[in-house]
């Protein structure tokens, strides 16, 4: 196993959910019952409220870049770099780390419009990266 192979997730009960949504192309966000706020990563307890009941909601997954940073030295073998890591602000609100695709290391920019697109990295998992929106 490389070190590529290293950074495949595997799905456990707090993701499955979530998993199963890129693989069809859909960002799935969770919402709370209770205080009703969203919140992303995967998880059983609101980090609002700490509520235990949550449903799953489909999102745009457009946002603009909070932040952002130029990867030059990969953390595993096998990892091409650069590569843009970013922290995405969703249209809803919530903020997701992802990856810069389809953009030059001298075109991003915070404020940046991005859309989510689904790549595959296994038959099982599908990875949320954003790409800058065109116009």
């Amino acid at each position: 196993m490389d070190g590529v192979d290293q950074l495949i997730p595997v799905p456990d009960t707090d993701t499955q959910t979530y998993w199963e949504g890129c693989k069809r192309s859909e960002l799935l966000i969770q919402r709370c019952l209770s205080c009703e706020k969203l919140y992303f990563y995967p998880r059983m307890l609101c980090p609002h409220c700490m509520g235990r009941k949550y449903e799953w909601v489909k999102v745009s997954g457009r946002g603009v870049v909070y932040s952002y940073t130029l990867i030059r030295r990969p953390p595993v073998s096998g990892l091409e770099v650069p590569y843009i890591l970013a922290i995405v602000e969703l249209e809803e609100g919530v903020r997701m780390m992802s990856n810069i695709i389809d953009c030059k290391e001298d075109e991003i920019d915070i404020g940046m419009k991005v859309e989510v697109i689904f790549q595959p990295v296994s038959d099982e998992i599908y990875l949320p990266k954003f790409r800058p929106v065109k116009g």
